[in-house]
């Protein structure tokens, strides 16, 4: 079924009117170290004098990287981001555990041992694939209506549960010296980096924190997207950017496999209809579609998201 937004409505009937620009589509931010993900979009929001602003997946203050901020109809399409895949280069520090998992911490307790690159290598493989994964103390989950990071800053951190993750790649890149080693990790949504640095250490006999965090890529963005750190610092409401300077809001799709549709059967899909599969056989990509969702294209506009289920497209979400 299709999706339809209704915008909210105040006492007496008449339409809310939002302050700002109404602008639509990403911009994406190579994230500072020591701001938090809110306070890139906040500031962000207020450069371009936007109405509605949100981003597609947050950054801890001490990690930088891509953090992709999305405009007005994009915030539509940012669940498809958190979801897609992520790529991240971290320095572990070996020797030292602290209570928050990062460099930001408290040390909590101190090991003289430094693993060699090969117990390294040989410590990684339990940590690739669908694996269970203890969230640092330090995160936004919320236990009792009440955040982690609040609940240890307070001093009662909470015991968290096991969660499921997905790691698909995870590599020792380099080792500077004998307390630190960097890694790269190819991963799914919600798989904590601090977790599996933390957990690596354990593994290999030691303890250790995150020294160095950096996010690669989120879904289709990348560094090569990203508005650089000289450039963010002259965000400001002076120096106004334009929309030119955004990417449309489908392009946070473009990792999605893609089937061709006519106008016409856009305009059914719009109506939320379904579409037989058999009408589409010459249009369906060459690699297989699973159970995750595709983008319906008629030509170059983005119809809908739809997906593939009992032998038909069923529309999702029209943009």
């Amino acid at each position: 079924m299709s999706e339809t937004l209704a915008s909210p409505r105040p006492r007496g009937g008449r339409p809310r009117n939002r302050r700002g620009r109404p602008l639509d589509g990403w911009l994406i931010i190579d994230k500072p170290q020591g701001l938090t993900s809110t306070d890139v979009v906040n500031r962000v929001r207020r450069a371009f004098d936007a109405q509605k602003a949100g981003h597609g997946g947050t950054l801890d203050p001490l990690a930088t990287g891509v953090l992709p901020v999305a405009f007005g109809a994009a915030t539509k399409t940012v669940p498809y981001v958190q979801d897609g895949t992520k790529l991240y280069r971290f320095t572990l520090r070996m020797g030292q555990a602290r209570d928050t998992d990062d460099a930001d911490g408290q040390i909590t307790s101190e090991s003289p041992n430094r693993p060699t690159d090969a117990t390294l290598i040989a410590a990684l493989r339990p940590f690739v694939g669908h694996i269970l994964q203890v969230p640092p103390a330090y995160s936004a989950i919320k236990v009792a209506g009440e955040r982690a990071y609040d609940l240890a800053r307070s001093g009662r951190p909470p015991d968290l549960p096991p969660r499921s993750a997905r790691v698909d790649r995870f590599t020792l890149v380099a080792r500077p010296d004998a307390d630190h080693a960097e890694f790269e990790v190819q991963s799914g949504k919600g798989v904590y980096m601090r977790s599996l640095a933390r957990d690596l250490a354990l593994a290999c006999g030691t303890v250790g924190h995150i020294a160095v965090l950096r996010r690669l890529r989120v879904g289709p963005f990348t560094l090569d997207h990203a508005v650089t750190q000289e450039t963010w610092h002259h965000i400001t409401p002076e120096a106004r950017p334009g929309a030119a300077q955004l990417l449309p809001p489908h392009a946070a799709l473009a990792d999605l496999p893609a089937i061709s549709v006519s106008e016409a059967e856009a305009a059914r899909l719009a109506q939320g209809q379904t579409l037989p599969l058999a009408s589409l056989l010459p249009h369906l990509p060459a690699v297989p579609l699973g159970d995750g969702p595709v983008r319906a294209m008629s030509g170059q506009r983005l119809a809908a998201l739809c997906r593939v289920q009992d032998g038909g497209l069923h529309p999702e979400r029209v943009l």
